[in-house]
């Protein structure tokens, strides 16, 4: 299980910094969409990016996965009311909301494995 775990926390990982390192052209074209503004858009970017750091480092120090896969989940469930709220096509909710079940999944078990 742990296996499957440090994969999807670095799918989660890899996947943020693809998107807001090398594609944030489009991220920059949501955010307008969204009426977001560019404070907005760097204090999430900036907030994802951490989070994602903190997600790798788990890897090795498991005791900092709970709180950032539960603030990523929450950054993608944003994510998902964005896409509702502008009313894009159903493909365009697709990337987050499977971020969103990795993270739950991550989260899930890292929270779990705590309590023990």
């Amino acid at each position: 299980m742990n296996y499957l775990v440090s994969s999807a926390q670095l799918i989660v990982a890899l996947s943020i910094i693809i998107v807001w390192v090398f594609r944030f052209d489009n991220i920059v074209k949501e955010f307008k969409q969204y009426g977001l503004n560019d404070l907005t858009r760097m204090a999430v970017g900036a907030a994802k990016i951490s989070l994602a750091t903190l997600l790798v480092a788990g890897i090795w120090f498991p005791q900092l996965i709970c709180i950032p896969a539960l603030l990523m989940a929450l950054l993608m469930l944003c994510a998902q009311y964005f896409h509702f709220k502008v009313k894009n096509p159903l493909i365009k909710y697709i990337p987050s909301l499977l971020l969103l079940i990795l993270c739950l999944f991550v989260a899930y078990n890292s929270c779990q494995s705590m309590g023990q």
